[in-house]
């Protein structure tokens, strides 16, 4: 189409395509992969590049006790396509053979997607291990990956004879790609005027910083001398910053909210050379997400036909909550969510910050509560594991407290169909956007959340949502932390439960604006249109 004419190559390290692809970790695979479908839907001039891992992530298993474990076992994919191609990449003065898989978008309707691997017989068993293991542990092999995404991408491009007009680097793990098109062009303008950069958290565990002299030994920077990468960067000392870096080498970067945007600009306002940034707000597929059945119903004003049918998706969770847990949930109780992937900053265990009022809400029978928890912690990440098992721990002295493992793409949608509310606890100013919420809302869940990341731009209190009362992000964390847990069961117990249980009319206005609002603006089409209009287009 005229619209979309510019021709874009889309390098994530992770894409939430399908329950049985298990190449994503969490909220940025989530959004690749609506973002994928939205493309495809709107015929955009698009292909995507990733990496094909071998073990996934990893898979979420329960230890003899019910304590968390972590599986690493090899994914077999029948319905991608094993192409022939073939190429070489350099990383650490050596040679690696890198394969390309193919899905085609009749699988699951998406953009052409390709999946580089170096899991082949003739690399040795370093080499292969480069895509064994999404966001692996060991530095080298994430430097590595970088490589593969980004040259590799680059080289497989060349391959294809596709020539974007747009190279977008969906956070910065591609970055290698910058430096093989300056060995290309031969000018830092030249990889300006092709290169876009999507940044998607503030946190400082997602801005990476690299001891420049690892980098160039590994060949992250191709073949460039340390005394041209720092002419191109504009990168002094030793310590190489991969978002400022990307920042310095695009035409355009953008922030995932209106909120983050304006954080992003914040944060980097004192650094010189690096582009504009504007922000697209994230968004997620309602193709995929949506329950179609609920909107029908609400469309036809069939009230209790869309209330039976929330209550056969309760009955779905709450299956998967019996077989994980033993737990038998009611269907005619208000029903709390919390799952995310897990980060410090969005506050899993928030509720028990004051433990026994936590645990006097949970059994106070003259509102009753069921709370389910699910995440996937990184899997070294040893405090949120220890979260994690507080929680299991906890949750087997009450029968209407679980917590669920294999916090995927199947057990997300199970989720947000059986959930009353959302409920989404991130500290202020740390959430760059957020999206469960959106699907949430797009399977009847009423979102309770932070005033953080996406939610400003959606909620209107009492109306489509609730937000708790904003905190003073100067405070120090446990200030902070008291408030916001405080805020939360006063509003639970004062507003949100009276009106579920006394004025259901209201809950189901509630509901039923929530649906309404979260569209257009909060589905992936048009958050895929502005890319185009926003980052694409010169």
């Amino acid at each position: 189409m005229p619209a979309y004419k510019q021709r874009v190559a889309y390098f994530c390290m992770e894409y939430a395509i399908d329950q049985s692809l298990k190449i994503y970790a969490g909220g940025l695979g989530f959004l690749a992969g609506s973002h994928m479908r939205s493309a495809y839907n709107l015929k955009q001039n698009m292909i995507g590049i990733g990496i094909l891992w071998k073990y996934g992530y990893y898979d979420q298993v329960r230890q003899p006790d019910q304590t968390m474990g972590v599986l690493f076992q090899k994914k077999i994919y029948s319905f991608l396509e094993e192409t022939e191609i073939r190429f070489t990449i350099t990383v650490n003065h050596a040679p690696v053979q890198v394969g390309v898989h193919y899905l085609p978008p009749r699988v699951f309707g998406t953009v052409p997607l390709f999946l580089l691997s170096t899991d082949l017989p003739e690399n040795n068993y370093l080499a292969q291990t480069i895509s064994h293991k999404l966001y692996d542990v060991d530095k080298s092999a994430k430097i590595a990956a970088s490589i593969l995404l980004g040259a590799g991408g680059m080289k497989l491009l060349e391959i294809l004879n596709f020539a974007p007009d747009v190279y977008h680097l969906n956070e910065a793990h591609a970055l290698p790609l910058a430096f093989s098109l300056f060995e290309k062009y031969g000018n830092v303008e030249e990889v300006r005027n092709r290169v876009v950069f999507t940044t998607h958290t503030p946190e400082e565990a997602g801005n990476e910083k690299t001891d420049i002299r690892l980098l160039s030994d590994m060949n992250f920077f191709s073949q460039l001398s340390l005394e041209q990468v720092r002419q191109i960067t504009q990168m002094e000392g030793d310590t190489f910053n991969h978002s400022l870096a990307a920042l310095r080498l695009s035409r355009m970067s953008n922030g995932v909210s209106r909120m983050h945007g304006e954080t992003v600009v914040k944060n980097w306002s004192g650094y010189q050379g690096i582009c504009p940034i504007t922000y697209i707000t994230n968004a997620q597929s309602y193709f995929y997400w949506a329950d179609k059945e609920m909107y029908d119903h609400l469309f036809s004003e069939e009230d209790e036909m869309l209330l039976a049918r929330k209550r056969e998706l309760k009955r779905e969770l709450f299956k998967e909550v019996a077989d994980q847990t033993g737990d038998m949930l009611q269907q005619d109780v208000f029903t709390i969510v919390w799952a995310r992937r897990f980060a410090a900053y969005k506050r899993a265990d928030l509720l028990l910050e004051n433990l026994d009022r936590f645990l006097s809400f949970l059994t106070d029978m003259t509102q009753p509560v069921q709370v389910i928890w699910a995440r996937k912690p990184y899997p070294i990440d040893y405090e949120a594991i220890s979260v994690f098992n507080k929680l299991v721990h906890l949750s087997e002295q009450y029968t209407n407290f679980s917590v669920l493992v294999g916090y995927e793409l199947k057990l997300s949608k199970l989720l947000k169909q059986g959930a009353d509310l959302w409920l989404n606890t991130p500290l202020i100013t740390h959430e760059a956007s957020g999206t469960s919420g959106m699907s949430a809302a797009m399977n009847g869940a009423v979102v309770f959340s932070t005033a953080d990341g996406w939610f400003p731009e959606f909620v209107q209190h009492g109306e489509n949502g609730f937000v708790v009362p904003p905190v003073n992000p100067t405070l120090s964390l446990h200030e902070q932390n008291n408030h916001d847990a405080t805020h939360i069961l006063d509003m639970l117990q004062n507003e949100i439960l009276p009106m579920y249980y006394t004025k259901k009319g209201k809950w189901l206005s509630v509901t039923k604006n929530s649906m309404r609002d979260i569209l257009p603006y909060f589905d992936s089409t048009r958050m895929a249109q502005e890319y185009y209009e926003k980052l694409y287009s010169r």
